[in-house]
């Protein structure tokens, strides 16, 4: 397979504090990792800083051969949109919009007609299994449903990587186990790469490598 990500001792200081301690990584085009480790050990800083939400102290990514952290916040904003893909342990959808519209939100950057964005968006909620939940707003859907709200505005975009950050921590074991089997069979089907941060061994065996970061640091990396 080919090398979709690289990371070049990567770091990241707040202050006198080094929260990512000369990070190397390399993943391959479909991947599935699960990058484990406790509060405070950094993986949540290390996934903002491969999605460049966040710049490194030091250091460089490297994404289909191409230097991210060299871009500046228009391209970095337009790799986002292209490439990635972002689920958040607390969902982050818009309370006043329906299923169908948070799923659509990020494709109004694009010069779609409203019938194309609310088909792809439809299309998204179906493979989730939320087909009949289109116009539910967030208060109406349950904690799993809106992680499964949040994984297909996550793929409106068909990313090549999917970032989640402690994905099931809100949701009950049924409901994480789901969600968990949404993520493999998108990795299986459609070839998305993804890398799970994770404090919790169940949600690691799903992942086809696993890796461990502590104080800073990350143990492996070529993946």
């Amino acid at each position: 397979m080919n090398e979709l990500l690289r990371c070049i001792d990567l770091r990241k200081s707040f202050g006198r504090v080094d929260v990512v301690r000369g990070v190397n990584l390399s993943l391959t085009t479909g991947s599935f990792t699960a990058i484990m480790g406790r509060s405070g050990s950094g993986k949540t800083t290390l996934l903002h800083l491969i999605s460049a939400l966040e710049a490194p102290t030091s250091g460089s990514l490297f994404f289909g051969g191409e230097e991210i952290s060299a871009l500046n916040e228009d391209r970095l904003a337009l790799w986002r949109r292209q490439h990635i893909g972002l689920v958040f342990q607390a969902f982050h959808l818009i309370p006043t919009l329906s299923a169908l519209e948070n799923v659509a939100f990020p494709l109004y950057p694009m010069r779609l007609a409203s019938e194309e964005r609310r088909a792809r968006a439809r299309d998204r909620l179906e493979q989730v299994g939320l087909g009949h939940r289109l116009e539910h707003r967030p208060s109406r859907l349950s904690g799993g449903e809106q992680q499964r709200v949040a994984i297909a505005r996550a793929m409106i975009n068909r990313p090549t990587l999917i970032l989640a950050d402690e994905p099931t921590g809100n949701l009950d074991k049924k409901s994480g186990e789901e969600i968990l089997a949404l993520f493999r069979k998108l990795n299986e089907e459609e070839g998305v790469a993804m890398i799970v941060v994770t404090h919790d061994s169940d949600v690691a065996a799903v992942a086809k490598q696993s890796l461990t970061m502590a104080d800073g640091t990350l143990e492996g990396g070529i993946v």
